[in-house]
Protein backbone atom coordinates (compact mmCIF):
# COMPACT_ATOMS: atom_id res chain seq x y z
CA UNK A 1 0.00 0.00 0.00
CA UNK A 2 1.02 3.25 -0.87
CA UNK A 3 0.57 6.31 1.48
CA UNK A 4 0.99 9.50 0.19
CA UNK A 5 1.14 13.00 3.20
CA UNK A 6 0.89 16.45 2.25
CA UNK A 7 1.38 19.40 4.36
CA UNK A 8 1.74 22.90 4.08
CA UNK A 9 4.77 22.96 5.71
CA UNK A 10 7.58 21.65 8.19
CA UNK A 11 8.20 24.18 10.39
CA UNK A 12 9.02 22.90 14.07
CA UNK A 13 5.10 21.72 15.64
CA UNK A 14 2.89 19.76 16.78
CA UNK A 15 0.79 18.90 13.33
CA UNK A 16 4.42 18.83 11.55
CA UNK A 17 5.64 16.27 14.40
CA UNK A 18 2.72 14.09 14.30
CA UNK A 19 3.03 14.05 10.48
CA UNK A 20 6.96 13.06 10.11
CA UNK A 21 6.02 10.43 13.29
CA UNK A 22 3.37 8.82 10.81
CA UNK A 23 5.48 8.56 8.23
CA UNK A 24 8.42 7.11 9.92
CA UNK A 25 6.11 4.73 11.40
CA UNK A 26 4.39 3.19 8.17
CA UNK A 27 7.89 3.72 6.49
CA UNK A 28 9.10 1.10 8.93
CA UNK A 29 6.20 -1.44 8.77
CA UNK A 30 7.33 -1.47 4.78
CA UNK A 31 4.43 0.70 3.58
CA UNK A 32 5.81 2.50 0.67
CA UNK A 33 5.35 6.73 1.92
CA UNK A 34 5.99 10.02 -0.12
CA UNK A 35 5.66 12.74 1.76
CA UNK A 36 4.61 16.22 -0.56
CA UNK A 37 5.02 19.57 1.71
CA UNK A 38 5.21 23.08 1.07
CA UNK A 39 8.75 25.20 1.60
CA UNK A 40 9.39 25.69 5.15
CA UNK A 41 10.67 28.95 6.14
CA UNK A 42 10.29 32.03 9.21
CA UNK A 43 11.59 31.61 12.67
CA UNK A 44 9.71 28.66 13.94
CA UNK A 45 12.44 26.26 12.63
CA UNK A 46 12.87 23.59 10.26
CA UNK A 47 11.61 19.95 10.13
CA UNK A 48 13.03 19.49 6.33
CA UNK A 49 16.25 17.70 7.28
CA UNK A 50 14.39 15.18 9.24
CA UNK A 51 12.27 14.23 6.41
CA UNK A 52 15.00 13.44 3.94
CA UNK A 53 16.71 11.81 6.35
CA UNK A 54 13.52 9.65 7.08
CA UNK A 55 14.04 6.84 4.06
CA UNK A 56 10.65 8.00 2.40
CA UNK A 57 10.13 9.70 -0.70
CA UNK A 58 10.08 13.48 0.00
CA UNK A 59 9.05 16.22 -2.10
CA UNK A 60 8.43 19.80 -1.74
CA UNK A 61 6.63 21.50 -3.57
CA UNK A 62 7.31 25.56 -4.35
CA UNK A 63 3.44 26.70 -5.17
CA UNK A 64 1.89 25.28 -1.54
CA UNK A 65 2.41 28.44 0.37
CA UNK A 66 1.26 29.14 3.81
CA UNK A 67 -0.50 32.50 2.40
CA UNK A 68 -4.08 32.63 0.72
CA UNK A 69 -3.33 33.26 -2.54
CA UNK A 70 -5.30 32.77 -5.23
CA UNK A 71 -2.66 32.38 -8.20
CA UNK A 72 -0.55 30.57 -6.41
CA UNK A 73 -3.21 28.25 -4.92
CA UNK A 74 -4.91 27.21 -8.43
CA UNK A 75 -1.40 26.48 -9.41
CA UNK A 76 -0.60 24.13 -6.05
CA UNK A 77 -3.28 22.42 -6.43
CA UNK A 78 -2.95 21.44 -10.22
CA UNK A 79 0.85 20.32 -9.58
CA UNK A 80 -0.88 18.36 -6.24
CA UNK A 81 -2.93 16.73 -9.14
CA UNK A 82 -0.19 16.28 -11.29
CA UNK A 83 1.98 14.49 -8.60
CA UNK A 84 -0.95 12.20 -7.23
CA UNK A 85 -1.29 10.90 -11.10
CA UNK A 86 2.76 10.56 -11.17
CA UNK A 87 2.70 8.58 -7.91
CA UNK A 88 -0.78 7.06 -7.91
CA UNK A 89 -0.65 6.50 -4.66
CA UNK A 90 -3.94 4.30 -2.86
CA UNK A 91 -4.57 6.88 0.08
CA UNK A 92 -3.92 10.26 0.08
CA UNK A 93 -3.89 12.08 3.84
CA UNK A 94 -3.63 15.56 4.14
CA UNK A 95 -2.69 17.59 7.28
CA UNK A 96 -2.87 21.71 8.21
CA UNK A 97 -5.26 24.04 6.24
CA UNK A 98 -4.37 24.92 3.15
CA UNK A 99 -2.86 21.12 1.83
CA UNK A 100 -5.93 19.94 3.44
CA UNK A 101 -8.22 21.45 1.12
CA UNK A 102 -5.97 22.10 -1.97
CA UNK A 103 -4.90 18.20 -1.45
CA UNK A 104 -8.41 16.34 -1.16
CA UNK A 105 -9.45 18.21 -3.91
CA UNK A 106 -6.10 17.32 -6.11
CA UNK A 107 -6.49 14.02 -5.25
CA UNK A 108 -10.59 13.46 -6.19
CA UNK A 109 -9.50 14.92 -9.80
CA UNK A 110 -6.44 12.72 -10.07
CA UNK A 111 -9.10 9.87 -8.68
CA UNK A 112 -6.84 8.59 -5.87
CA UNK A 113 -9.00 5.61 -4.16
CA UNK A 114 -9.18 6.38 -0.99
CA UNK A 115 -8.80 10.63 0.64
CA UNK A 116 -8.18 11.03 4.10
CA UNK A 117 -7.70 14.29 6.20
CA UNK A 118 -6.30 15.05 9.59
CA UNK A 119 -7.78 18.28 12.06
CA UNK A 120 -4.77 19.01 13.79
CA UNK A 121 -6.80 22.16 14.78
CA UNK A 122 -9.45 24.46 12.78
CA UNK A 123 -8.89 26.29 9.76
CA UNK A 124 -11.80 28.25 10.56
CA UNK A 125 -11.76 29.24 14.57
CA UNK A 126 -12.15 32.41 17.13
CA UNK A 127 -9.15 34.14 16.28
CA UNK A 128 -10.42 35.13 12.63
CA UNK A 129 -12.58 37.93 11.51
CA UNK A 130 -16.22 36.87 10.52
CA UNK A 131 -16.03 37.03 7.30
CA UNK A 132 -12.42 34.86 6.65
CA UNK A 133 -14.43 32.11 9.14
CA UNK A 134 -17.09 31.78 6.61
CA UNK A 135 -14.83 31.41 3.42
CA UNK A 136 -12.90 28.64 5.43
CA UNK A 137 -15.61 26.73 6.80
CA UNK A 138 -17.26 26.61 2.80
CA UNK A 139 -13.80 24.91 1.92
CA UNK A 140 -13.95 22.49 4.24
CA UNK A 141 -17.11 21.69 3.80
CA UNK A 142 -16.63 21.45 0.25
CA UNK A 143 -13.21 19.19 0.67
CA UNK A 144 -15.20 17.31 3.40
CA UNK A 145 -17.29 15.85 0.58
CA UNK A 146 -13.94 14.46 -1.61
CA UNK A 147 -12.86 12.70 2.00
CA UNK A 148 -13.73 9.12 3.05
CA UNK A 149 -12.18 9.74 6.72
CA UNK A 150 -11.99 12.78 8.91
CA UNK A 151 -9.20 12.42 11.87
CA UNK A 152 -9.53 14.64 15.13
CA UNK A 153 -6.35 14.66 16.88
CA UNK A 154 -8.57 15.70 19.99
CA UNK A 155 -12.95 14.13 20.43
CA UNK A 156 -13.07 18.13 20.30
CA UNK A 157 -12.15 18.82 17.08
CA UNK A 158 -14.56 16.53 15.26
CA UNK A 159 -17.35 17.85 17.74
CA UNK A 160 -16.52 20.89 16.17
CA UNK A 161 -16.08 19.94 12.81
CA UNK A 162 -19.55 17.75 12.62
CA UNK A 163 -21.15 21.01 14.16
CA UNK A 164 -20.47 23.04 11.23
CA UNK A 165 -21.21 20.68 8.53
CA UNK A 166 -17.58 20.52 7.76
CA UNK A 167 -17.79 16.46 8.67
CA UNK A 168 -20.24 13.50 8.15
CA UNK A 169 -20.21 11.63 11.74
CA UNK A 170 -19.72 8.18 10.34
CA UNK A 171 -17.11 9.02 8.43
CA UNK A 172 -14.94 10.80 11.32
CA UNK A 173 -12.44 9.16 13.93
CA UNK A 174 -10.62 10.25 16.65
CA UNK A 175 -6.95 9.52 16.98
CA UNK A 176 -5.04 10.76 19.49
CA UNK A 177 -1.53 12.59 18.40
CA UNK A 178 1.34 10.35 18.98
CA UNK A 179 4.50 11.28 20.72
CA UNK A 180 7.69 9.72 21.31
CA UNK A 181 6.80 9.48 24.91
CA UNK A 182 10.50 7.43 25.78
CA UNK A 183 12.04 11.15 25.20
CA UNK A 184 9.91 12.24 27.98
CA UNK A 185 11.37 10.76 31.16
CA UNK A 186 11.41 13.47 34.50
CA UNK A 187 15.12 12.95 36.58
CA UNK A 188 16.51 15.09 39.07
CA UNK A 189 20.03 15.33 37.17
CA UNK A 190 17.60 16.89 34.11
CA UNK A 191 15.95 19.35 36.34
CA UNK A 192 19.09 20.44 38.12
CA UNK A 193 20.71 21.03 34.75
CA UNK A 194 18.23 23.19 33.20
CA UNK A 195 17.89 25.47 36.46
CA UNK A 196 21.24 26.25 36.65
CA UNK A 197 21.46 26.91 32.59
CA UNK A 198 18.99 29.59 33.64
CA UNK A 199 20.57 30.48 36.55
CA UNK A 200 16.93 30.72 39.25
CA UNK A 201 17.03 30.00 42.69
CA UNK A 202 16.47 26.46 44.06
CA UNK A 203 13.26 27.99 46.24
CA UNK A 204 12.20 29.43 42.41
CA UNK A 205 9.11 28.60 41.18
CA UNK A 206 9.55 28.41 37.31
CA UNK A 207 6.65 28.93 35.03
CA UNK A 208 7.40 27.24 31.63
CA UNK A 209 5.84 28.43 28.71
CA UNK A 210 6.41 26.12 25.30
CA UNK A 211 4.32 27.98 22.43
CA UNK A 212 5.73 30.04 18.77
CA UNK A 213 6.02 33.70 19.86
CA UNK A 214 2.71 34.48 18.14
CA UNK A 215 -0.82 36.20 18.64
CA UNK A 216 -2.45 33.33 18.34
CA UNK A 217 -0.50 31.39 21.34
CA UNK A 218 -1.60 33.68 23.90
CA UNK A 219 1.05 35.75 24.97
CA UNK A 220 -1.25 39.17 25.34
CA UNK A 221 -3.01 37.16 27.81
CA UNK A 222 -0.01 35.64 28.98
CA UNK A 223 2.19 38.83 29.71
CA UNK A 224 -0.67 40.29 31.97
CA UNK A 225 -1.26 37.12 34.03
CA UNK A 226 2.90 37.13 34.58
CA UNK A 227 2.26 40.72 36.20
CA UNK A 228 -0.22 39.33 38.57
CA UNK A 229 0.93 36.19 39.36
CA UNK A 230 4.38 37.96 40.07
CA UNK A 231 2.64 40.69 42.18
CA UNK A 232 1.21 38.09 43.89
CA UNK A 233 4.25 35.44 44.61
CA UNK A 234 7.85 36.82 44.63
CA UNK A 235 9.07 33.55 44.31
CA UNK A 236 7.99 33.29 40.75
CA UNK A 237 10.42 33.21 37.27
CA UNK A 238 9.32 32.64 34.20
CA UNK A 239 10.35 30.63 31.43
CA UNK A 240 9.40 31.32 27.34
CA UNK A 241 10.75 28.29 25.40
CA UNK A 242 10.06 29.16 21.75
CA UNK A 243 10.79 31.92 18.70
CA UNK A 244 8.55 33.79 16.50
CA UNK A 245 7.80 37.11 14.83
CA UNK A 246 6.38 39.39 17.86
CA UNK A 247 9.14 38.40 20.19
CA UNK A 248 10.56 42.19 20.20
CA UNK A 249 7.28 43.35 20.80
CA UNK A 250 6.55 40.95 23.44
CA UNK A 251 10.09 42.04 25.08
CA UNK A 252 9.26 45.36 24.45
CA UNK A 253 6.11 44.72 27.16
CA UNK A 254 8.31 42.77 29.79
CA UNK A 255 10.47 45.78 30.00
CA UNK A 256 7.92 47.63 30.49
CA UNK A 257 6.20 45.77 33.29
CA UNK A 258 9.20 44.88 34.92
CA UNK A 259 8.78 41.37 34.10
CA UNK A 260 12.37 41.22 31.81
CA UNK A 261 14.70 40.51 34.99
CA UNK A 262 12.03 37.56 36.14
CA UNK A 263 11.55 35.80 32.79
CA UNK A 264 13.83 33.66 30.46
CA UNK A 265 13.49 33.33 26.87
CA UNK A 266 15.22 30.16 25.55
CA UNK A 267 14.31 30.61 21.74
CA UNK A 268 14.17 28.03 19.71
CA UNK A 269 15.59 24.89 20.21
CA UNK A 270 15.41 21.39 18.62
CA UNK A 271 12.02 19.16 19.71
CA UNK A 272 14.61 16.66 21.20
CA UNK A 273 15.74 19.68 23.68
CA UNK A 274 11.84 20.24 24.79
CA UNK A 275 12.14 17.28 28.01
CA UNK A 276 15.19 18.81 29.11
CA UNK A 277 13.81 21.91 29.05
CA UNK A 278 10.23 21.06 30.79
CA UNK A 279 12.12 18.99 33.32
CA UNK A 280 13.28 22.42 34.92
CA UNK A 281 9.15 24.03 35.10
CA UNK A 282 7.23 23.47 38.14
CA UNK A 283 3.81 24.56 36.11
CA UNK A 284 3.27 24.90 32.34
CA UNK A 285 1.37 28.22 31.14
CA UNK A 286 -0.87 27.25 28.36
CA UNK A 287 -2.44 30.54 26.79
CA UNK A 288 -3.17 29.42 23.53
CA UNK A 289 -6.31 30.93 22.25
CA UNK A 290 -6.81 28.34 19.79
CA UNK A 291 -6.06 24.52 20.01
CA UNK A 292 -6.58 21.17 18.50
CA UNK A 293 -4.61 18.58 20.93
CA UNK A 294 -2.11 20.91 23.10
CA UNK A 295 0.76 19.05 22.54
CA UNK A 296 2.66 20.47 24.88
CA UNK A 297 0.66 20.16 27.61
CA UNK A 298 0.65 16.37 26.87
CA UNK A 299 4.63 16.71 27.03
CA UNK A 300 4.41 18.63 30.35
CA UNK A 301 2.24 16.36 31.58
CA UNK A 302 4.53 13.17 30.58
CA UNK A 303 7.54 15.46 32.67
CA UNK A 304 4.85 15.28 35.25
CA UNK A 305 4.39 19.16 35.44
CA UNK A 306 0.90 20.39 35.73
CA UNK A 307 -0.63 22.76 33.52
CA UNK A 308 -3.14 25.55 33.90
CA UNK A 309 -4.75 26.82 30.82
CA UNK A 310 -7.95 28.11 29.20
CA UNK A 311 -10.94 25.72 29.11
CA UNK A 312 -10.75 25.35 25.05
CA UNK A 313 -11.08 22.69 22.64
CA UNK A 314 -9.05 19.53 22.60
CA UNK A 315 -7.35 21.16 26.04
CA UNK A 316 -10.07 19.73 28.50
CA UNK A 317 -9.44 15.97 26.77
CA UNK A 318 -5.49 16.69 28.43
CA UNK A 319 -6.10 18.95 31.48
CA UNK A 320 -8.50 17.02 33.55
CA UNK A 321 -9.04 20.03 36.10
CA UNK A 322 -8.24 19.12 39.72
CA UNK A 323 -6.42 15.72 38.21
CA UNK A 324 -3.79 16.96 36.13
CA UNK A 325 -4.09 20.96 36.34
CA UNK A 326 -6.23 23.54 36.54
CA UNK A 327 -8.53 24.93 33.87
CA UNK A 328 -9.68 28.46 34.13
CA UNK A 329 -12.52 29.91 31.43
CA UNK A 330 -11.19 31.47 28.04
CA UNK A 331 -9.33 34.94 28.60
CA UNK A 332 -10.13 35.18 32.78
CA UNK A 333 -6.60 36.41 33.51
CA UNK A 334 -7.69 37.06 37.12
CA UNK A 335 -8.90 33.47 37.39
CA UNK A 336 -5.42 32.31 35.38
CA UNK A 337 -3.25 34.01 37.97
CA UNK A 338 -4.92 32.64 40.74
CA UNK A 339 -4.17 28.94 39.88
CA UNK A 340 -0.75 29.68 39.11
CA UNK A 341 -0.66 30.59 42.71
CA UNK A 342 -2.31 27.79 43.89
CA UNK A 343 -0.18 25.40 42.74
CA UNK A 344 3.07 27.40 43.04
CA UNK A 345 1.92 27.37 47.06
CA UNK A 346 1.34 23.80 47.62
CA UNK A 347 4.34 21.57 46.81
CA UNK A 348 2.33 18.38 46.89
CA UNK A 349 -0.57 19.54 45.27
CA UNK A 350 1.88 19.97 42.04
CA UNK A 351 3.23 15.99 43.16
CA UNK A 352 -0.28 14.82 42.66
CA UNK A 353 -1.51 16.23 40.04
CA UNK A 354 1.97 15.95 37.74
CA UNK A 355 2.02 11.78 38.85
CA UNK A 356 -1.53 11.86 37.40
CA UNK A 357 -0.61 13.63 34.29
CA UNK A 358 2.17 11.55 33.31
CA UNK A 359 -0.15 8.11 33.96
CA UNK A 360 -3.16 9.76 31.88
CA UNK A 361 -0.84 10.54 29.18
CA UNK A 362 2.05 7.92 29.01
CA UNK A 363 0.10 4.92 26.94
CA UNK A 364 -2.77 7.47 25.51
CA UNK A 365 -0.44 9.61 23.63
CA UNK A 366 2.07 7.30 22.36
CA UNK A 367 3.12 7.97 18.80
CA UNK A 368 3.25 3.75 18.03
CA UNK A 369 -0.36 3.40 19.40
CA UNK A 370 -1.20 6.76 16.63
CA UNK A 371 0.17 4.42 13.70
CA UNK A 372 -1.34 1.28 15.36
CA UNK A 373 -4.55 3.11 14.54
CA UNK A 374 -3.50 4.74 11.03
CA UNK A 375 -2.65 1.73 10.22
CA UNK A 376 -6.00 -0.16 11.40
CA UNK A 377 -7.88 2.79 9.70
CA UNK A 378 -6.03 2.48 5.74
CA UNK A 379 -6.60 -1.17 6.01
CA UNK A 380 -10.60 -0.64 6.59
CA UNK A 381 -10.59 2.04 3.90
CA UNK A 382 -8.67 -0.02 1.35
CA UNK A 383 -11.14 -2.94 1.73
CA UNK A 384 -13.95 -0.72 1.10
CA UNK A 385 -15.23 -0.11 4.72
CA UNK A 386 -14.76 3.12 7.24
CA UNK A 387 -14.56 4.10 10.89
CA UNK A 388 -15.77 1.98 13.42
CA UNK A 389 -18.75 3.66 15.77
CA UNK A 390 -18.74 3.44 19.54
CA UNK A 391 -22.47 3.17 20.77
CA UNK A 392 -22.06 6.62 21.61
CA UNK A 393 -21.79 7.25 17.88
CA UNK A 394 -17.90 8.68 18.09
CA UNK A 395 -15.86 6.71 16.34
CA UNK A 396 -12.52 5.39 17.90
CA UNK A 397 -10.32 3.15 16.61
CA UNK A 398 -8.22 0.41 18.68
CA UNK A 399 -4.77 -0.92 17.85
Amino acid sequence: MHICHVITRLIIGGAQENTLLTCEGLHERGYRVTLISGPTRGPEGSLVERARRGGYEFVELRELIRAVNPWMDQRARRYLRMEFLRLRPDIVHTHSSKAGILGRLAAHEARVPRIVHTIHGMSFNRTQPWLVRRAFAWAERRAARRSHAIIGVADAMIAQAVAAGACRPERAVTIYSGMEVGQFTPSPQSRAAARHQWSVADDAIVVGTVARLFRRKGYEQLIPIMAEAARRDPRLHFVWIGDGAQRGEYEAELDRLGLRTRTTLVGLIPPAEVPRMLAGCDILAHTSQWEGLPRAVVQALLMQVPAVAFDIDGTPEVVLDGQTGRLVPLNDLGAFAAALCELAADDELRRRLGRAGREHCLERFDWRRMVDQLEALYLRLKEGAGPVADRRGRARLQP
